[in-house]
């Protein structure tokens, strides 16, 4: 059993160590500890998106209660420094969030930034990384689920999902909660949008992938879960999901003996195959989204296809089911937004050497 335990930088909600689940709520606070007073800012800029993630707490402590599961929270503001981040990122600390300098974090003394390190990050990630030290020896391998929350707009564009799945290695726990989540035909369910998992240091980088447990970010729509009807809905429909979830894993789970000794498992089903094949299509398309530096027309020159000619094969497969999906929609899939808009942020002009290899390569299946 763990126990609850309250620090500067973080605290832990005590759970069952075999219960399967470990929460993560790294946005969790928009307080400042004493002595750094506002960062400069106004007070309404602690009541944004850019100070923590709304909703997110109530909604973990709430998973937590529901689920007997353990989790950790932050205890300050991500303005003044972020855990989901590596010690080596630029935005550990920002300068400008959406808008908003951050006069607190501007011209920072390399020893406030170790300061900083060492008393409210490294703290967290230690206590995470205990907590996942202690479930590790149960015979069913803990999930970790990271619990987020996202804007219900961005520069100006709506987001449609209510809710959004993130996954980069492994897509298992992933692919359940998309199914789950999606079994609701009134719910609009994201697949690694607005953004792919995975970011390099952070939390799951640190903590899930070094020992190899599933995991996964789930972010909820801020305008869904800003005040306590929404968070309470939104946590037990998501209790339940898991609860389906982790029962499943624990009636497919054997004994280390019998796994040992079992003879090999036949290849997938049809039916597997395409769930296999599907899995490696969202990871791809996952990659692409992330990889902004890479060029179409570098694409094509060395493999003769690009993100173009993915959205025009799931447009053409999507024909031959009988489904409407437009050109427009079909790219926005792949890209993760509008063409226009990934047009405009990534797209650079092709040198005449990029040129030359397109025309005489004549590539096909645009």
């Amino acid at each position: 059993m763990i126990l609850n335990e309250t620090a500067e930088g973080y605290r832990i909600i005590g759970g069952r160590t075999d219960c399967g689940m470990i929460l993560l709520c790294d946005h969790a606070s928009n307080a400042l500890p004493d002595g750094y007073a506002s960062l400069g800012l106004r007070p309404s800029e602690f009541e944004r998106h850019i100070a923590y993630d709304i909703g997110a707490a109530a909604i973990t402590e709430r998973l937590a209660a529901v689920l007997g599961a353990p989790a950790v929270l932050t205890r300050v503001s991500r303005l003044l420094i972020d855990p989901n981040r590596g010690e080596d990122d630029p935005t550990l600390i920002m300068q400008l969030s959406d808008g908003a300098v951050i006069p607190g974090n501007r011209d920072l003394p390399e020893s406030e930034r170790n300061r900083r390190i060492s008393r409210y990050y490294q703290p967290y990630h230690q206590a995470v990384e205990r907590v996942v030290s202690a479930c590790r020896p149960a015979e069913q391998a803990p999930i970790i689920l990271s619990v987020h929350s996202m804007t219900h707009a961005w520069k100006g564009i709506s987001r449609p999902w209510h809710v959004s799945i993130l996954w980069q290695d492994d897509f298992g726990l992933a692919q359940a909660l998309l199914r789950e989540f999606r079994a609701d035909p009134n719910l609009v369910v994201g697949d690694n949008v607005p953004y792919a998992g995975g970011l390099h240091g952070d939390t799951l980088f640190q903590h899930a992938r070094p020992h190899r447990l599933p995991n996964a970010v789930i972010e909820y729509r801020q305008d869904l879960v800003a005040d306590a009807h929404g968070q309470q809905l939104w946590a037990d429909r998501t209790a339940e999901i898991l609860t389906r979830i982790l029962d499943a894993q624990h009636r497919s789970a054997r004994p280390k003996e019998q796994n040992m000794t079992a003879s090999p498992k036949p290849g997938p089903d049809s039916a597997t195959q395409t769930e296999l094949e599907a899995a490696a299509f969202r990871k791809l398309v996952a990659h692409l989204r992330s990889r902004t530096d890479v060029q179409n027309i570098d694409m094509m020159n060395l493999a003769g296809f690009c993100r173009n000619c993915l959205s025009n094969w799931y447009q053409e497969a999507a024909a031959e089911k009988g489904l409407d999906v437009s050109k427009d929609a079909a790219r926005a899939h792949v890209y993760g937004m509008p063409y226009k808009d990934w047009q405009a942020k990534y797209q650079t002009d092709a040198s005449p050497a990029q040129k030359a290899a397109f025309d005489a390569g004549k590539p096909h299946g645009r």
